[in-house]
Order: structure tokens, then sequence, then C-alpha cells
């Protein structure tokens, strides 16, 4: 099995060996008399992002077998101790997930994880491309003449059929590290393997040819040693087959020095398009200004001498490490070059979740990742981030790329849309704790885990005492949940409960009082407390009429009441759910708030269904359902009806089917009423449509009254 190579090449030093820096200006100077850059196409103009669809799981048909990139060992499940993780998948949008061996989310839910083999998977990742403005995938493919070839060839079937499914484009990026007898398999390959698949229309085409990319020539280190005339010949054959061909080089191969093998100038200018590696380069807003600077300027620069298109790589930043600042890192790559004039731009990685580099939506908290496993959800560093949060960066800065949106140093993409945290998340699930004193190993972690059998006690015998949360960024905390083991005999805790913005100054917020706890309801007890602002939430026991100490199994902290605010979209910015959608119509348009964009279904094929997941129980009173406003939207009736889950399986009709009127006389809404019900999901199920066929949707509010 090929290494990867994100692992493979380490950081290095941005300022090693460099050469003086070219200015700012050198770019603009030189445009005036080098051969011009390619038309806009599939790769120039657009923005790419590296595809990796490695991901499998047992009982998924892969031929492969096992737990391929998920596991070290890929013949036993992904656990703490037998891992590639780093980052963990929003799985809410997958049709089949696999269980692993890691601890239950902090949710209490299985921990699963999907597989690419799945076409499902494959499908919800091309949609998710579609909405959020990704133009083309780069199929990943290493050497495919051992036992990975199976798996690939037919990966490479499936992502066809989703790119053209959902009208993106993709091409075939091999990468050669390990790749021994590349110079000679690389065109066996091509020729009788990848070539056919350039008679898809979803195949990316450059300047008429059809896109190739070789990762992997120059760099130096023992993974890639080929001569510089093998490369050679490899690149010349390619352009021989009619292909536009793609450098995936080094960071430095300009000047042969770092990560670049000296002797290979030729190789790097017999290129088309250039694209040199960034990942792992630089984690810091600075580091990036340097390389834009020393880096990204002059290898413009040389490009446009030599008449070749450049696509540097552009990253969101590795989560595991804390390199993203809440999207920041990211939108500065975005506008740093964006400013530069870069042909393209190649987005690294859409669905790396085992090098934590991933766009492709990721888990929001410590609620929906593996109790206790150490991996970073998107608000670790406090702020709260939603899901699809760096698609959405990914969509705004393809806009700003293409002058469809100005050019701007600030992030215009806000973490969550509507801003504030996403709806009925624990706040307290997986977050940093303290304890005025603990007994034995009952630590004060255990009151996080969603472990209900682990708990925290004080040391016994000496109240009062204390255990604390940092939610890590100041929330408005309106209820507290409080839980001891539901195995353990009825018993009353006297306490205080606390609240403060900089863990100096703290405001009461509940009690004191006695707090009963009783196995006959659950052994829970729910404390409403006035809205406040806090960062940090601490208990403090000063008595338990069963035990000489202060127990806690867990302490949930929530910002909304368990009824929402009445006037409130639930659905605004919440993640869509659809049975299938025509062209560029995607679900994702009912839930943005924009009323002229908006969602329709594949053609002649009804019933068809669109929904909305809130992401936790809300009650639902009121559903607003809207086409676009213009006249141009004619009279038409639509037969549907509304239903909700808990759960996502079992569903309940709220609403009966029935022939609703969208009248642009009456601004082309429909109002419907239900009585007042718990539900995490709603969909509304079209069975015609008098105007068009099939169903057609612009937004789908959900209010609670």
């Amino acid at each position: 099995m090929a290494v990867s190579r994100r692992r493979l090449i380490g950081s290095l030093a941005a300022g090693s060996a460099l050469a003086a820096a070219s200015p700012t200006d050198l770019v603009s100077a030189l445009r005036g008399t080098a051969l011009a850059a390619s038309p806009p196409g599939d790769v120039v103009g657009k923005i790419s992002v590296g595809y990796q669809g490695w991901f499998s799981c047992p009982g998924d048909g892969a031929p492969i077998g096992g737990w391929w990139h998920w596991s070290r060992d890929r013949f036993q499940p992904p656990a703490p101790a037998n891992t590639t993780i780093v980052s963990w998948p929003d799985m809410r949008e997958y049709a089949r997930g696999y269980s692993t061996a890691y601890p239950a989310l902090g949710n209490g839910q299985s921990a699963q994880l999907f597989s690419s083999y799945d076409q499902q998977t494959v499908d919800t990742h091309f949609r998710w491309m579609q909405e959020y403005g990704c133009d083309t995938a780069a199929l990943q493919r290493f050497n495919p003449v051992g036992d990975e070839g199976p798996t690939r060839d037919a990966m490479t079937v499936k992502v066809r059929g989703a790119a053209e499914r959902f009208g993106r484009k993709f091409y075939i990026m091999y990468d050669v590290t390990g790749w021994t007898s590349m110079q000679t398999q690389i065109k066996d390959d091509w020729t009788n393997r990848m070539s056919a698949h350039t008679a898809s229309p979803a195949y990316a085409r450059q300047n008429g040819r059809p896109v190739v990319c070789i990762w992997g020539f120059g760099f130096n280190d023992d993974g890639r040693p080929f001569a510089p005339a093998a490369c050679l010949d490899v690149v010349n054959w390619f352009r021989a087959q009619g292909c536009y061909v793609i450098g995936g080089v080094p960071t430095y191969w300009r000047q042969g020095i770092n990560d670049s093998r000296p002797g290979f100038s030729e190789v790097y200018h017999a290129f088309h398009m250039i694209s040199p590696w960034m990942v792992g380069r630089t984690g810091t807003l600075d580091g990036l200004d340097w390389f834009h600077t020393n880096v990204n300027v002059p290898d413009q620069a040389d490009c446009i001498t030599h008449g070749i298109d450049y696509q540097p790589c552009v990253l969101p930043g590795d989560l595991s490490s804390g390199h993203r600042r809440h999207g920041d890192f990211y939108w500065r790559h975005l506008y740093n070059l964006t400013r530069l004039g870069a042909q393209g731009l190649y987005v690294s990685m859409f669905d790396e979740f085992n090098e934590g580099n991933q766009i492709a939506k990721t888990s929001e908290t410590q609620a929906t990742t593996p109790a206790g496993a150490g991996i970073r959800a998107l608000d670790e560093d406090g702020t709260a981030c939603s899901a699809d949060y760096y698609l959405r960066i990914t969509a705004d800065g393809g806009r700003m790329f293409k002058g469809q949106l100005a050019l701007t140093a600030v992030r215009p993409t806000p973490p969550v849309l509507g801003g504030g945290p996403p709806p009925g998340g624990d706040l307290a699930a997986g977050r940093p704790t303290s304890a005025s004193s603990q007994n034995g190993g009952f630590a004060a972690g255990n009151a996080v885990d969603a472990d209900r059998g682990s708990y925290w006690e004080s040391t016994n015998g000496a109240f009062p005492q204390w255990w604390q949360v940092d939610l890590g960024a100041a929330h408005q905390v309106a209820r507290i949940v409080l839980a001891v083991p539901a195995g353990w005999e009825a018993r009353t805790q006297t306490l205080r409960v606390q609240g403060s913005t900089d863990g100096v100054t703290f405001t009461t917020l509940a009690g004191p009082s006695g707090v009963r706890f009783d196995p006959a309801t659950g052994n829970t007890a729910t404390l409403a407390v006035p809205t406040t602002a806090a960062r940090h939430v601490r208990v403090t026991v000063t008595g338990n009429t069963a035990w000489p100490a202060a127990q806690l199994a867990q302490v949930a902290v929530y910002t909304t009441p368990d009824t929402p605010t009445p006037g409130a979209d639930l659905a605004r910015g919440r993640p869509a759910t659809e049975s299938g959608h025509a062209q560029a119509y995607g679900c994702a348009n009912v839930v943005d708030g924009n009323p002229d964009s908006y969602w329709e279904s594949a053609a002649d094929a009804f019933p068809q269904w669109v929904g909305v997941d809130f992401g936790a129980t809300v009650g639902v009173g009121r559903i607003v359902l809207r086409l676009p406003p213009a006249a141009a939207w004619q009279r038409r009736t639509q037969t549907l009806s509304v239903e909700a889950s808990p759960d996502g399986a079992a569903w309940t009709t709220l609403v009966a089917s029935a022939g609703r009127v969208f009248d642009p006389a009456t601004g082309n809404q429909v109002t419907l009423t239900v009585p007042a019900t718990p539900a995490r999901h709603v969909r509304i199920r079209f069975t015609g449509n008098t105007g068009w066929p099939a169903a057609q949707l612009s937004q789908l509010e959900v209010y609670a009254g």
C-alpha cells in the first residue's frame, strides 16, 4: 500500500537556503512580455479539490477489504490505539455508517464512519461540491498495480458517475509515491484503463485536452527516487497523447532546494501547469504571508516567463494541530493567492480526515466526536462552527477568485449562519474541566465524557467542593442538566450553579438549594437559569444525603430553553437533505435565506422530498413554504405533505397530502400550521406540480409557533 505523501514529507523551515525574494510587482511587470496564460477551462479559472476516495469498511464490498485508510491495521476496526484518524466526519447526511471500536460519541450515539466505496457517499460528496462551488475534483490514483488497483479502478467509475450526475468535472491525479516501475506502468495504466474515462462529458479538459496530473516528480525523499530523464520521458509521453499535464511539484521547485532535488528544471518546465505542494509548510498567518511574498510571487513570475499556468495549493489548515483559527487561516490563503493572480487554485484536500486538512463536513463539537479520544472538533478554539463551514468558505473564496465577490482580506463567511452556536448542542461535552478535589480516579472530566457510568467525586467528608467546566467562549447559558449514574439510589445534593466570563468573577445562576436525583426520573435534574453570558460554569456542592462527598456523572450546558424563541426560523442554515435534484438546484437552497435560489427535484419522477435536520429536538408549530417571488414563476399547485421524525428513520405525517397553491399575487408562499410537535427532522414530500414536472421549493421555513 502506498504511503501517504502528507506524512512522508515533513514541514520545512520557511527561510532556509532561499534566494532573495523577487518584488511583488514582478508578476505584473512580466505579464506584458510573457506568453499569455490559458483561457478559462476546467482547471484554469476554477477551484479544484483533491479527492482521495480512499476509505473503505468491512461489508462495503470493496476488493481491498478491511478498514482501508481508517486504521493502521486495516484488518482491525479503528480505535484510539489503531487509527489514522485525526478529524471526525459529520455523519448526518450519509445513508450508511459503519460502527467502529471507538468510544461512543459525546451524545451517546455509536461512533460510525463512512465508506468511500458506497456510491451514496461519493454522490453526497459531489453534491456538496456542486452546492459549495467546487468546480473540479482531482481523483488521487496511487500505484494501481498492487492490491489497491481493483478498488482504485472501481472508485474511478463511482467518481465518474457522481461527477456526471452533479455537473462537476474530474481528472486523474497520479501520485508516484513508492511506485518503483512508474515509468512504464503509468503509461500502460493510462492507455488501458484511465484514458477511457476521458469520453465522459464530466472529464476535465483544458485548452481542449484531457487533464492529467502527475504528483511527486523531483521531491527530495526516498519515496520518489526517479531520475530527471525518466520523469521528463513520462511528461512528454502524456503530452504526446494529447493531454494537458499538471505537475504536482515540491514547494521549492523553482530553486531546487529544501524539498526539491536539483536538476529538475527541465522537467518542471515541461508541464502545462505547475501546482506546488504546500501541506505542512506553515500553520500561521504570518507564514502564509511570507510564502506569498517569497515563494508564490516569484513562482508566478517564473510560470509567466515560461508560458505555464500556475495552480498553487491552498489549505484550510490542519485541524488536528490547531491551525485553522476558525476559518481565518483558510481565508488568508485564498485571499493571498487570489490577489496574486494565479490561474487556478487547488484545495488540499476535500476528504482527508486522516490528515486533518479536509473541507468536507466535519464534527462540530465533542457531542458528535468520540468521547475522550482527543480528536478536535470544529469548535476546538472556542468558536462554534457549522459542519459545512469550510465548504462555505470555499464557496465564498471561489466567488472572490472568479471576481464575483470583491477582493477582501476580511473573511466574509460566518462560522455559523445567523450567528451563535448550532442549536441544541451540549456546550460542556468534552470541554476542559477542573475541580476543588477528586477521590481516587473519579476525575472531573468524567462529568463531560458522555458516559453516565463514570462520575466525578470529591474528597470525602470535606464540604464545600466545586466542579467547573470551560466552554471555550462566552455563550448565553439558559439551562443546566445535572445527573448521577442511573442505577444509584435517590439522593439530594445541596448545590449552587455559577457562571463567569473570565474564570475569576462568578455570578450565581441557580441555588443554593437541594437538588433531587431519583432513579425513578433517570437520576437527572434540569435547572432553568436566567439567560446569562458565561464561559465558565461552576457547580458548588455543600451537602449530599447519600454520601459524604460531591458527586456528578454528567453536567450538560445549553444556550436555549426547551421551547425555541418564537419568530426564529429554526431551519435557516441547518443541514438540508433531499431525494435528489436537477442540475445545480440543490437542497441547500431551501435553507440559505435567499428567496431567489431554489431546490428542484429530478424531473418526471414523483414522489420527491426535501428536508432539514435541526441538529436537536425542537418544537414545530408552523411551516412556511416559498417559491421565488418573481412574477416569472406563474401560479401552480403542488401536491405535498409534511412529515416529522425524531431520528430520521421513523416518520409521522403532520400535514396530510393536499394541493397547495403558490400564487405570485400572494407572494408565492404557503403557510401550514401544525399541532405543536417535537421533532429533529422535518421533510416536505411532493407527489405533483401543475407548473413543472418536478418538485420545486425556494425556502423551507420552520417556526415554533
